[in-house]
């Protein structure tokens, strides 16, 4: 014997009661998905997170720009970034992992050579995509804007060998040129929440506007392992050309999806750092980091002024610090005094005038000789001309009266 469902009864119950309605059906559709609706936004917020875990991990956390950014990361000189696998793959610590060797061992490597780098080097994970230009074992290097494909666990040593603490082209490996700018997004959910909540959103909202100006082509956006600094989640690093060419990486902080298109028209477009979510830039030391006005990109007015103050202070040192001293080789140095240096200089600029106005009176150099030399040798030499005279007058009378 079949026994009917509560539930099953209780819809059908109403089944037949709204088919006994003479609701059209396109009204009994609409109702239908504004019920629906009403019951999600109950629980989730836009950002598609409920409203408890926005407030306790997204863009409406209490400690949101509670702190200066300015000043928040490391100094470093050169970013590696190593294609591997999607966030959702990566464990906590994806690059000490044991379950993932080719990340370990780049790593491994990078801190044993780092004393050997003449750069400063930073690593972090970036997802690989199979069958895209960021396929698993890619190796992205910037500033150097130059992509090496398919690094294997067993090309590790002789990859940081070639490349990274010789300077040279990698023999297993061809580079390819990196074209336009690169946005990464940290997204590293296994090792910070407030990363993993923030990071896929700012993600998805950056590939909208970027599709809506058009910009396919010429910005892409790749989520990243942890860059350090998850209570500044969302935390964007952007690697981006001046008019000059010239690459720098800005690191930001407590981005939201509402400062993407400053992103892209102010700091990308436009070359002006956005300073109330500045953390820093590649090349530049921590306690420098808090100087945002005077670390404009190449096309802002700032770095400009700071070209000039630079040569201003390099002038003022010049004139007040003519001294120097240099050191060649053991023990050697090459120190000079100042006031010495600017003496010689001006007593050469003298004695080439003397030379030049006695050469038009027809005084010879002798002349030039006599009027660079100082009172005492003067005296000196008159002394000298006087004696010989004396002894000639002496001699004279000695041979006559003989």
């Amino acid at each position: 014997m079949r026994i009917a469902h509560t539930s099953r009864a209780l819809i059908s119950a109403a089944t037949v009661h709204i088919a006994s309605l003479t609701f059209p059906l396109s009204r009994v559709r609409t109702l239908t998905l504004a019920s629906t609706m009403a019951s999600d936004n109950l629980s989730t917020s836009a950002n598609g997170h409920n409203d408890d875990e926005d407030e306790k991990y997204g863009f409406r956390r209490p400690e949101m720009y509670k702190e200066n950014l300015a000043g928040t990361i490391g100094a470093y000189d050169r970013h590696l970034f190593l294609c591997y696998k999607s966030p959702e793959a990566w464990p906590s610590r994806v690059e000490g992992s044991d379950s993932d060797p080719l990340p370990k061992s780049l790593c491994s490597a990078v801190k044993a050579r780092k004393n050997d780098m003449a750069l400063k080097t930073n690593l972090t994970i970036c997802e690989g995509r199979e069958g895209t230009d960021f396929s698993d074992g890619d190796v992205l290097i910037f500033p150097d804007m130059i992509k090496y494909r398919g690094l294997k666990e067993s090309e590790v040593d002789s990859f940081v060998e070639d490349v990274l603490v010789n300077g040279n082209l990698w023999a297993s490996g061809v580079p390819e040129v990196l074209p336009g700018s690169h946005v990464f997004v940290c997204a590293h959910g296994s090792r910070d929440r407030r990363c993993g909540v923030c990071g896929p959103v700012l993600i998805e909202k950056l590939n909208e506007e970027i599709e809506l100006r058009g910009l396919k082509d010429q910005l892409f956006v790749n989520p990243c392992s942890h860059i350090g600094g998850h209570k500044y989640a969302g935390n964007v690093i952007i690697y981006s050309p001046g008019p000059d060419g010239k690459i720098m990486g800005h690191w930001y902080g407590y981005v939201t999806p509402d400062d993407v298109p400053a992103l892209l028209d102010q700091h990308i477009g436009k070359g002006e750092i956005i300073e109330r979510l500045w953390r820093g830039q590649m090349g530049a030391a921590t306690e420098e980091g808090g100087k945002a006005d005077e670390q404009k990109l190449p096309n802002g007015d700032a770095k400009k002024s700071k070209k000039k103050k630079h040569e201003e202070n390099s002038t003022e040192s010049n004139k007040d610090n003519v001294a120097g001293c240099c050191q060649v080789g053991s023990g050697f140095t090459c120190c000079k005094d100042g006031s010495l240096e600017q003496s010689s200089v001006g007593e050469e600029k003298k004695l080439k005038e003397t030379i030049a106005v006695d050469e038009k009176k027809g005084l010879g150099k002798v002349s030039g000789w006599f009027g660079s030399w100082e009172q005492s040798d003067v005296l000196t030499a008159a002394a000298v001309v006087g004696a010989v005279a004396t002894v000639a007058v002496a001699y004279s009378f000695y041979r006559r009266s003989g």
